[in-house]
């Protein structure tokens, strides 16, 4: 992952491997700080480093947190 300035805004660029195990490349911007687009980019890392043997609750928890 990578974090950039964009004009007056920051934004992360990162890569992942999805379930079907395709590498993928997205990012988001818009963040006012450095500190913010950083922080937002380790918070991705730690869930994308999580192992995948949870509840179904867990999951659903996680989804619609993410649906939002």
């Amino acid at each position: 992952m990578a974090v950039y300035k964009d004009g007056d805004k920051w934004r992360v660029i990162y890569r992942y491997t999805n379930y079907k195990g395709e590498r993928k490349q997205t990012q988001k911007r818009g963040f006012a700080t450095k500190r913010e687009a950083v922080a937002w980019e380790h918070e991705v890392m730690l869930k994308s480093d999580s192992k995948l043997d949870m509840t179904f609750a867990s999951f659903f928890e996680i989804y619609e947190e993410d649906k939002k």
